[in-house]
């Protein structure tokens, strides 16, 4: 994974912000995540996400975090979300933490 994303964060709100984001995204669960540009992803998360150091573009070094789903009907189908351009997230099914199936 590259060191790299667009956006870093480094205030504690933010910072808080993305790790409760994880605690809504566990292993195997069926989401929708509503995007603040307004567009939804759905699909299943593949892994936990963590919150990661980074550089942005202009050399700063922060923290943010991704997210990737996957879609068993699709399976030539994954996307990576960054944890910072998610608004909300909607649970399509009940996975919770530490039900890992893989």
């Amino acid at each position: 994974m590259s060191r790299e994303a667009e956006t870093i964060h480094t205030g504690p709100g933010s910072i808080e912000r993305l790790q409760a984001l994880i605690g809504d995204l566990r292993d195997n669960a069926k989401v929708v995540l509503h995007l603040r540009d307004g567009s939804r992803m759905e699909g299943v998360v593949a892994v936990v996400p963590t919150v990661q150091n980074f550089v942005d573009p202009a050399g700063t070094e922060g923290v943010n975090g991704v997210v990737k789903l996957i879609d068993p009907a699709r399976p030539e189908w994954s996307a990576t979300v960054s944890l910072d351009t998610i608004a909300t997230v909607e649970h399509l099914d009940s996975v919770v933490y530490g039900t890992s199936q893989s």
